[in-house]
């Protein structure tokens, strides 16, 4: 296992002074008997978008779905605003601020796209909440606004995207996990999801955790990133030390 390098200053580095949001210390999890994650630490801080880079089969999903509940732990601590959420379902997860968008299938296509977007608020309890989490969306995406009552299928992999992360913010999250959020995009649609995403951030003081194999196009938004090979962290660095290197081949 190479050793883990240690970040410099970057555009997170006063976020992570403090206490991070997100704490995950000595992960191990895996599919029945089959451990694929070993020993992994990770953080977010508030704010913070912060990325996990590997090839396919490192451990990637696995990790995130283990954060947010999808897969129990096989040992380790998972720490999110300083409750221990190890073990823990993902309807408790999402009621305390975390959200997931999976890789694939992250809308209901035989609904239209105001059902999916009133379905990511369906824990929340106040109308007035969410009509004003309706309107932080038409914000940040016009176009779920104008295509309100067309089905979610009908659109292009590109828009539903755009209201998989619609759907996710309905729910009031704190910290968005995002499985693969490039896979199958142009790399246009690429480039502007990620600007929403670097966005969101700054603007909305959301944290983002993402997993990726594109890492020329995600590097312009992050603060940090790991990189996972075979289910362990074998390096992390700041997003200032990453744009410095020539190619990233010895790293997957």
């Amino acid at each position: 296992m190479a050793a883990r390098e240690q970040p410099a200053a970057s555009p997170g580095a006063a976020a992570t002074a403090s206490r991070p949001l997100l704490e995950v210390v000595g992960l191990r999890a895996g599919h029945g008997r089959r451990q694929v994650v070993f020993d992994v630490d990770l953080e977010v801080a508030e704010g913070e978008v912060v990325a996990v880079f590997g090839h396919n089969g490192a451990g990637k999903t696995t990790t995130l779905n283990s954060i947010f509940g999808m897969v129990k732990p096989m040992g380790g601590e998972i720490r999110f605003a300083d409750a221990d959420i190890a073990g823990s379902a993902a309807a408790p997860n999402v009621r305390r601020g975390l959200t997931l968008i999976p890789a694939e299938h992250f809308v209901f296509a035989d609904l239209t796209v105001l059902d999916n977007l009133r379905l990511g608020a369906q824990l929340e309890r106040s109308g007035d909440v969410v009509r004003r989490r309706m309107e932080q969306v038409h914000e940040v995406f016009p176009i779920l606004d104008e295509r309100a009552d067309q089905l979610a299928g009908t659109m292009s992999g590109g828009q539903q995207r755009m209201l998989s992360i619609g759907i996710a913010l309905m729910s009031g999250p704190r910290l968005l996990l995002l499985d693969e959020p490039s896979l199958g995009l142009s790399p246009s649609l690429v480039q502007q999801m990620m600007e929403t995403i670097g966005r969101l951030a700054r603007e909305e003081g959301l944290s983002v955790l993402l997993v990726e194999q594109n890492v020329v196009q995600t590097l312009p938004v992050v603060d940090r990133a790991y990189f996972m090979r075979s289910g362990r962290i074998i390096l992390e660095e700041s997003s200032e030390q990453l744009r410095k290197r020539s190619t990233f081949w010895d790293l997957f």
